[in-house]
C-alpha cells in the first residue's frame, strides 16, 4: 500500500502541475487571440505573457525527475502527501497566473503599457510553485 501511495503522489505531482500549465497557457492564449483583433503590433507581448504559466508544468517535471529512484515502499504516505501538495500548488498557481496574464494582455491590447507590471504580478503566484518545488526537493 505504501508503494502505491508513493507512486500516486509521484504521478499527481507531474499530472496536476501539467494540467495547471495547460489551463493557464490556454487562458492567456485565448486572451491573446482576442487581443490580436484589436492590436496586432503587440503580438510579441501577448506571446510572452501567454507562455508564463507553462513554468508550473516544468516545476512538476523537475520534481518528478528528482524523485526518480526514491524508495516509495518505505515512505509512501509521505511521498503521496508531498506529491499531492506540489501538484495542487502548481495547478492553482498555473491557472491563476494565466488569469493575471490574460488581464495584462487585454490591457495591452487596449493601449496601456502594462507588460512589465503584468510580469511582476504574474511572478507572485509563480513564487509559490517554486516554493513547492523546493519543498519537494528537500524531502
Amino acid at each position: 500500500m505504501e508503494q502505491i501511495l508513493g507512486y500516486l503522489g509521484w504521478g499527481l505531482m507531474l499530472g496536476l502541475a501539467g494540467i495547471g500549465s495547460s489551463f493557464g497557457t490556454t487562458i492567456a492564449g485565448n486572451a491573446a487571440e482576442g487581443a490580436l483583433k484589436k492590436n496586432k503590433e503587440k503580438s510579441s507581448s501577448y506571446m510572452i505573457l501567454s507562455a508564463l504559466p507553462a513554468t508550473q508544468g516544468l516545476y512538476g517535471f523537475v520534481a518528478f525527475l528528482m524523485w526518480m529512484g526514491k524508495d516509495f515502499a518505505a515512505n509512501g504516505a509521505l511521498y503521496f502527501g508531498v506529491g499531492l501538495a506540489v501538484g495542487l500548488v502548481c495547478l492553482f498557481s498555473g491557472i491563476r497566473q494565466g488569469q493575471v496574464c490574460a488581464n495584462g494582455i487585454a490591457n495591452i491590447a487596449a493601449g496601456h503599457d502594462v507588460q512589465t507590471n503584468t510580469m511582476i504580478y504574474a511572478a507572485l503566484p509563480e513564487f509559490y510553485a517554486i516554493l513547492a518545488l523546493v519543498g519537494a526537493l528537500m524531502v
